[in-house]
């Protein structure tokens, strides 16, 4: 029980690389991975061939998408991989029969695409052309255009072409099927060609913790300690986001004593401005290089804030040059010549060459450069790797692999899709039709569909070994995941929906379900059903409440927030009040008191002008014609008194 124990604590929160708990670091080993380096070498048998076998023995596991082939540490991550592009094109690719893609060939995929396709940030009108460049690029059929090849062709990416993106360790504290990994990146070009060293190399990265300031006052009495760092910039689409993060952790207080270690940034700065051509993708420069410059009121406007945004990024590098000289690593994503000319080109007081040895990119799909996006970036690349692989099912796919290579190369034959069987087919009709439903929130259409089917409320979707249908097997857990508690309301109480109903992973509805709102929605269904209608502690649901207790908390917390937001504005208006009062008095205790000698009168003119100040160009108007008219009945009655 002790060593289970251990074993939970060390893998209880997800491992930082530059702060690994000490019983952890002293018994760290490389991982032995000759076997399959010198397989994937052999002539015969190509690194996808070996992937694939690899992957038929392998046992998936439930922190990873077998289908894009990539892992993922908590539940925050998992939803940002599904709603990510790469996972879109290969859900699509994949119901088309096509081959789907790993990350590597994604990227090469889209290649100027990357610039418009925007990820999870996109907003209603950004997401139509998100499915637009998505469809390009199935139609397409991962064509790698000539600006992803000449990222591929950088010195940046040409250090680490054809190699693995992470180092594995063992470790004896942890079971032999339990592998820790940790990118490539972050090691130095001595480092990585000395992989016998790799251990020594991690365990001299190590940090001392540093405790945050629990004020301003004590930031300003002793500041931070300067510790390494390491810049990251990303560029593209007109959006520019860079960021200067410290690699020591800061550790946070909470209430209680609890410890909270956090990322400390330096510095981050982000700038946008409108420089691609919508619908149509490319820059503007990329665009006139091509057809000839364009004579639009939209191409100059781009012309323009491409010269300004460089303006900006170069000035903003130049502001940081010390930051940028002492950082340890220079993490760097810029799509397209354009935008690779603004940091690497020469120029007085070039911040960033590509032959500076500690210039990486980023081994992973990325999304909109923000400082949002950086900071996942950052976590991503400095959290440790846990994978739990059967080492056997490893050894046998590697066995089969040498065994295909000693055989003479024979053309493979075409694989046939399995037939499946009716009632197969209509379920995953059903479970399209029910998830779409779900996830447009169309209750009175899914009540009707299930009606109409007759679809029993334990129906599951289909097919069940898919990633989705793997986390959200019922209807139940779907609106759950997806934070609808007005489905969840429905599904309970109108559909019978069984709330004690776990996943793959053991886990309920209640439990995928990401707001208080939702969760409410179980706690009203079970005040609503009461207490035998389902094992309520069986489905983690907490104590019933009733719609209007709900409500009326909903209620308060909202009069709460409105009143705060009224005391910020007050407070503000009345600061704003006391500016303005202090701003007049001091001008008129500039104006002089009473008329001075020799001041010169107003001509009529003037005093027309300074009462039409302000007006509209109608108002003016009308004012000018009562004038001309009061003239006009002045001349007449004087012309009749001269009669």
């Amino acid at each position: 029980m002790g060593a289970e124990s251990t074993v939970e604590d060390l893998l209880k929160r997800p491992l930082y690389v530059y702060d690994l708990p000490q019983e952890l670091l002293s018994t760290l080993t490389t991982k032995g991975g000759d076997q399959a380096l010198s397989i994937q070498n052999d002539d015969d048998v190509t690194p996808e061939e070996l992937k694939e076998e690899v992957l038929e023995h392998a046992i998936a596991t439930s922190n990873s998408c077998p289908l894009c082939k990539v892992t993922y540490l908590n539940v925050q991550e998992q939803r940002d991989h599904v709603r990510s592009d790469h996972h879109k094109y290969n859900l699509k690719v994949q119901l088309r029969g096509g081959p789907t893609l790993d990350e590597v060939q994604f990227l090469k995929a889209i290649g100027e695409l990357d610039e418009s396709i925007s990820g999870s940030e996109s907003s209603e009108g950004e997401n139509e052309e998100e499915e637009t460049q998505l469809t390009a690029l199935l139609k397409r059929q991962a064509k790698i255009s000539q600006e992803a090849q000449e990222e591929e062709d950088s010195p940046s990416n040409k250090k680490t072409a054809g190699r693995p993106p992470l180092f594995w360790f063992s470790s004896s504290a942890l079971p032999s099927n339990v592998s820790l990994g940790v990118y490539r990146a972050l090691f130095s070009d001595v480092e990585q060609d000395e992989p016998q060293h790799l251990v020594a190399s991690l365990q001299k990265k190590q940090l001392v913790p540093i405790n945050a300031p629990r004020n301003a006052a004590d930031e300003q009495a002793k500041p931070l300690p300067p510790s390494p760092h390491i810049f990251m910039c990303m560029i593209g689409g007109g959006h520019f986001a860079a960021m200067v993060v410290s690699l020591a952790p800061e550790i946070h207080r909470r209430q209680g004593g609890i410890e909270d270690r956090q990322a400390r940034v330096i510095a981050h700065k982000t700038f946008h401005r409108y420089t691609t051509r919508r619908k149509q993708g490319g820059s503007q420069s990329a665009n006139d290089a091509a057809k000839g410059a364009a004579h639009s009121a939209g191409s100059s406007l781009r012309r323009y804030n491409e010269a300004a945004l460089e303006k900006e990024i170069r000035e903003l590098l130049s502001e940081w040059k010390q930051l940028i000289d002492e950082a340890e690593l220079l993490f760097v994503r810029a799509t397209g010549s354009t935008n690779r000319r603004i940091l690497f080109e020469k120029y007085d007081g070039q911040m960033l060459r590509q032959n500076d040895p500690r210039l990486r990119g980023f081994p992973f799909s990325t999304r909109r450069a923000t400082q949002a996006e950086l900071m996942r970036c950052f976590k991503e690349l400095t959290r440790v790797k846990v994978s739990q692989v059967d080492e056997a099912a490893l050894a046998a796919a590697a066995a089969k692999a040498k065994e295909v290579a000693s055989k003479p190369s024979t053309p493979r034959p075409q694989q046939q899709r399995p037939k499946i069987s009716k009632e197969e087919e209509e379920a995953i009709l059903h479970t399209t039709q029910i998830q779409a439903l779900i996830r447009r929130s169309k209750i009175p259409a899914l009540m009707a569909y299930l009606s109409k089917n007759s679809i029993p409320s334990s129906f599951t979707f289909r097919p069940s070994d898919s990633q989705q249908n793997f986390r959200c097997p019922t209807s139940l857990h779907l609106a759950a995941n997806l934070n609808s508690s007005a489905m969840v309301l429905a599904l309970l109480t109108k559909a019978d929906a069984d709330p004690t109903t776990v996943n793959s992973e053991g886990r309920t509805p209640f439990e995928l379900a990401g707001d208080r709102a939702t969760r409410d929605a179980f706690r009203i269904a079970r005040h609503e059903l009461g207490e035998s209608k389902w094992d309520w502690t069986a489905a983690k649901v907490p104590a019933p409440i009733s719609k209007d207790d709900a409500s009326s908390r909903l209620e308060q917390e909202r009069k709460s927030a409105e009143e705060e937001e009224a005391n910020r504005r007050k407070a503000a208006m009345a600061r704003l009040q006391k500016e303005e009062a202090a701003r007049a008095a001091e001008q008129a205790s500039r104006k002089p008191v009473g008329r001075t000698l020799g001041a010169i009168e107003k001509t009529a003119q003037e005093k027309r002008e300074e009462e039409m100040r302000g007006m509209t160009p109608e108002m003016r108007m009308k004012l000018e014609r009562e004038r001309r008219a009061r003239a006009a009945e002045e001349r007449f009655r004087r012309m009749q008194g001269g009669n």
